[in-house]
């Protein structure tokens, strides 16, 4: 087997995409971070990404890690791990090497549970520090659509008044996306991929969703302010939107913090059912 790295998105599709296409649901993350930077749908990056391929005859792992996350693995088959760990610790060491800091080291792994801890042992072994668990996720597929309601409300898309609030919402529920998150607002709205509940005039929860990436539409982020829960707005603005998705043509999955066993009853009585486990660790 071989492990070979590029920093070329458009390059890493051509070669990992055919791989990744057998379950695109299963790799939605990849596949949609991959081709949103190959067609320029992101910015690009100040400091390299990297993504990674393992070879027997042909591809049959990939992993990446784009900057500002940890290094994502995805459903990295556990007798690939100790490859891929190696060749990330190859390329940190050269980047330090090269002057530019540790802060440009990734500060953990994400992915099958088994695949992350291997991982997370062998970087620490090497690199000394800690593992610490931050998060356990599950993975959904929508199976079939059950429709649901909530006590008042209706759902409509975001509009451009609603930026704002989108953008305090974001930063209240997602710390993943920085102190700065009007652009993000102004990005959902421009894509019409973020969606409000209202309540006589009143917005009470949000639901967006990615753009489709190869027929897979990821719902979320999905948010509701404390003042405003256990009246059911999520989960019937989270049926609608997947109702949305479906109309397009597309299938819909969503992945749940398994800490919040609410949020794991309602998507599943919307008709999502679960697909794989993961881990989010931190080094420290």
């Amino acid at each position: 087997m071989r492990v070979e790295v590029t920093s070329d998105p458009a390059g890493f599709s051509q070669l990992a995409f055919p791989f990744l296409h057998q379950d695109p649901v299963l790799n939605t993350v990849i596949l949609s971070n991959v081709h949103e930077r190959a067609v320029g749908i992101r910015p690009v990056d100040d400091i390299p990404p990297y993504f990674v391929s393992i070879h027997d005859e042909d591809v049959i792992g990939v992993a990446m890690r784009t900057p500002g996350r940890g290094v994502y693995l995805g459903s990295l088959r556990a007798d690939l791990v100790d490859l891929v760990t190696d060749r990330f610790l190859e390329l940190y060491d050269g980047v330090v090497s090269e002057g530019l800091g540790d802060e440009v080291v990734p500060g953990g792994v994400a992915g099958d549970a088994v695949a992350a801890q291997r991982f997370a042992e062998r970087w620490c072994e090497r690199r000394g520090g800690q593992v610490a668990e931050a998060m356990r996720t599950r993975l959904h597929k929508l199976i079939t659509h059950a429709p649901m309601t909530a006590e008042a409300g209706v759902p409509r898309p975001m509009q451009s008044e609603d930026i704002d609030l989108v953008a305090d919402w974001g930063r209240d529920g997602f710390p993943e996306l920085g102190d700065d998150t009007r652009d993000w607002a102004e990005h959902k709205l421009a894509e019409g991929t973020m969606w409000i509940w209202e309540v006589e005039g009143e917005p009470v929860s949000m639901v967006g969703y990615h753009r489709a990436t190869f027929g897979v539409c990821r719902v979320g982020p999905v948010y509701t302010p404390h003042e405003h829960r256990r009246h059911g707005y999520a989960g019937a603005l989270t049926s609608h939107v997947t109702a949305e998705i479906l109309a397009q043509g597309n299938e819909a999955c969503l992945y749940t913090d398994l800490a919040n066993p609410t949020s794991n009853k309602i998507y599943h009585e919307a008709g999502y059912r679960p697909l794989a486990d993961f881990v989010v660790l931190e080094f420290v």
